[in-house]
C-alpha cells in the first residue's frame, strides 16, 4: 500500500491511509489519460472518482465545465483533504524503466491542483524524455508520494550532513544560489544506499561537482507517505 513509515495521517475523518491513496492513484490516472488520451474528464467526473471511495462524501449535481482548474477546485471540495495545501511527486514508469517524474517539494498550492499539474507534467514534460504517447497508457505504473514539510540540515561539513541522515527515510532538499537546486526522493536510496555517494549524485544533478561544499550550500530533509499501483492501472489495495 505505501512504503513509508513515520508518517502523520494528512487526511481528516474518513480520509486514512488507505482512502487517500486509492483516491489519489485513480485521479493521477484518470489527469494523464485525459492529457495523453483525450478522455475529456469533465468535474462530474472528477466528483465521482473522490465519491466512489471508502468515506468519501457525495458528489453533488456538478455541472460540466471546460475549466479545468474549476473542476479541481469543485472535486477537492468534495474531499476537503485535496484542497489543503500540499506537495507531491508523480513517477511514471513503464515495463520497469523510468518514464518520467515530476513533481513540488513544498507545498504551495491545493494537494488537487498539485497533482495534476505535477501528472501532466511527469507525462508530457519531462525533459529527459518525449511525451508518453496514447498507447503506452495500458501499460504504464504509477506512483504517487506525498511529502512532508521540509525542516533544514544545519551542518557545518559534509561529515556532520552523512551522520544525520536516515537511509531509506529521508528525501533531500539541495539548494546553491540561484542556478544550482536539486532534490533526491527517499525511494533513491534503493540505488544509492551510502549518504556519500547520495550526496554526490545528488550535487551532481544540481550541476556541482560531486566534492563540492560550501557554508552557502543549503539542505533541507523530509518524508515521504507513497502509494503506487500494483501493476499497470491497479492501485494496491
Amino acid at each position: 500500500m505505501s512504503r513509508s513509515e513515520g508518517q502523520a495521517d494528512r487526511g481528516g475523518p474518513g480520509a486514512g491511509p488507505r482512502e487517500r491513496g486509492r483516491t489519489l492513484l485513480r485521479l493521477a490516472r484518470r489527469i494523464i489519460a485525459e492529457e495523453v488520451g483525450g478522455t475529456g474528464l469533465t468535474t462530474q467526473e472528477m466528483q465521482g472518482e473522490t465519491s466512489r471511495e471508502p468515506g468519501g462524501g457525495a458528489a453533488g449535481g456538478a455541472e460540466r465545465s471546460g475549466n479545468r482548474s474549476e473542476g479541481g477546485e469543485r472535486a477537492a471540495a468534495v474531499e476537503p483533504w485535496l484542497s489543503a495545501d500540499g506537495a507531491c511527486f508523480v513517477t511514471l514508469t513503464r515495463q520497469g524503466i523510468l518514464r518520467g517524474c515530476i513533481g513540488s517539494v513544498r507545498a504551495r498550492r491545493p494537494l488537487l491542483e498539485d497533482l495534476r499539474s505535477n501528472a501532466r507534467a511527469a507525462a508530457l514534460h519531462d525533459p529527459r524524455f518525449p511525451p508518453v504517447g496514447r498507447e503506452e497508457l495500458p501499460e504504464l505504473h504509477i506512483e504517487v508520494s506525498l511529502l512532508s514539510e521540509p525542516e533544514p540540515l544545519e551542518a557545518a561539513s559534509e561529515e556532520e550532513v552523512r551522520a544525520v541522515l536516515r537511509p531509506g527515510v529521508d528525501g533531500v532538499i539541495l539548494e546553491y544560489g540561484e542556478a544550482h537546486h536539486s532534490t533526491f526522493l527517499p525511494q533513491v536510496w534503493e540505488q544509492l544506499r551510502d549518504p556519500r555517494d547520495f550526496l554526490a549524485h545528488l550535487k551532481h544533478k544540481a550541476g556541482l561537482s560531486p566534492e563540492f561544499w560550501s557554508p552557502a550550500l543549503r539542505l533541507w530533509r523530509y518524508e515521504v507517505e507513497t502509494f503506487e499501483e500494483d501493476g499497470p492501472g491497479e492501485d494496491r489495495f
